[in-house]
């Protein structure tokens, strides 16, 4: 977990797609401050807002899978996403959070 001014900060390349960077802070047990960027592609680009708010709030314990749950349901069908899935986030926020759910440092399964 790297950790700047009380944040901490994750990275994932989506296999075929494109770097997914979260960066975020823990307040009592809690992520708050949550900025998703990296280099892909969002329509509406204010997805981006909703993506940050679906995982804003969220206990640290949070899994993978209820993360790209919450990504998604937040979403909703209309947005599209260019280069990053729900699933992509998720495992950034993880190792943001010091844990990898299963994928390795290549992108793979571990």
């Amino acid at each position: 977990m790297d950790t700047v001014n009380d944040t901490v900060h994750g990275e994932y390349k989506v296999p075929g797609g494109k770097l997914v960077v979260v960066d975020l802070a823990v307040v009592d047990g809690r992520m708050t401050a949550v900025q998703v960027s990296g280099d892909f592609f969002l329509e509406p680009a204010s997805a981006l807002d909703s993506i940050d708010a679906a995982i804003e709030g969220l206990p640290v314990e949070t899994g993978e899978a209820a993360l790209a749950a919450a990504v998604t349901a937040a979403l909703g069908p209309a947005p599209q996403l260019f280069g990053i899935t729900p699933e992509g986030v998720a495992i950034a926020v993880r190792r943001a959070l010091g844990v990898a759910d299963g994928v390795d440092d290549a992108g793979g399964a571990a």
